[in-house]
């Protein structure tokens, strides 16, 4: 489910509300201007420190990429690389340069113009590897600025509980007031903890597995595009290229293809 990321966040707000208030609390009580600039202000500012502006500036699209991820179909791209292996198989690798203009994914047209321009093998999988390692690299400083705040918010909600301390010392004088005030205190570990663990560790978790999903869908395409310039037969590419494919994803594939061929035989009857 694409929504997952966001539903998971509202479960948690929602059963630590609930929770808050069943044990008597009240939930508005973290709606603390001071506590939320300390927190919030500060680990934005330590987050920016740490990875600079231009990653910094990512983090609208990360939460976006989080919140609703691009839809990796497998089955779909072993079927698109299984047609190029048929069409290279029957016309010639030379063939597929009149569908490179076609092809939407920059990678997969990388992958076959390399193909189609005659470069070794080697050289192939030694630049589409190249592309791989490059995108890993990009996600891992992308998410990192989501990995430094789950580490810092806790950190400053600490900075905040002390101010408010502080303050607490600084008015032992009005014992009536003691209380609310420590209680407040307070507030900045629990947006702090909260924070951390409920959005930008889970973001930053989120941001690694779809990082690694993308990784494993590219792997494919190379293997597939390696098996395209090596003249294999097309049903040992779809074998090939299979074997990364979920096994549920695999079964409800094949039943698909069984339907389809029944409808065939069914209209050539």
């Amino acid at each position: 489910m694409k929504a997952a990321t966001l539903i998971g966040i509202i479960v948690a707000c929602v059963g630590m509300a609930i929770g808050a208030t069943m044990e008597g609390s009240q939930v508005t009580a973290i709606l603390n201007p001071s506590a939320m600039l300390i927190v919030l202000g500060g680990t934005a500012g330590a987050a920016l420190a740490s990875v600079g502006m231009e990653r910094f500036k990512l983090i609208p699209t990360l939460y976006k990429k989080a919140f609703t991820p691009e839809d990796f179909d497998l089955v779909g791209r072993v079927r698109e690389l299984v047609g190029y292996a048929e069409q290279a198989r029957r016309d010639g690798l030379l063939s597929l340069d009149e569908t490179l203009n076609t092809v939407e994914d920059p990678y997969i047209k990388k992958g076959l113009q390399l193909v189609v321009d005659g470069t070794d093998p080697e050289l192939v999988a030694e630049i589409l590897e190249s592309e791989n390692q490059a995108l890993h690299q990009r996600h891992a400083l992308g998410r990192q600025a989501f990995e430094k705040a789950g580490g810092y918010a806790p950190t400053m909600g600490i900075i905040g509980t002390v101010f408010g301390l502080i303050h607490v010392l600084s008015n032992l004088d009005k014992p009536a007031t003691l209380g609310p005030s420590i209680s407040a205190a307070f507030v900045a570990t629990l947006i702090g903890v909260a924070s951390a663990n409920v959005i930008y560790l889970p973001i930053g978790s989120r941001l690694k597995a779809l990082s690694t999903e993308e990784l494993h869908f590219r792997q494919m395409t190379l293997e597939g595009v390696l098996a395209i310039q090596a003249g294999d037969n097309p049903r040992v590419v779809e074998e090939k290229l299979m074997a990364y494919v979920p096994p549920e994803l695999r079964a409800a594939s094949d039943a698909e293809t069984a339907d389809s061929g029944s409808a065939s035989e069914r209209a050539a009857a």
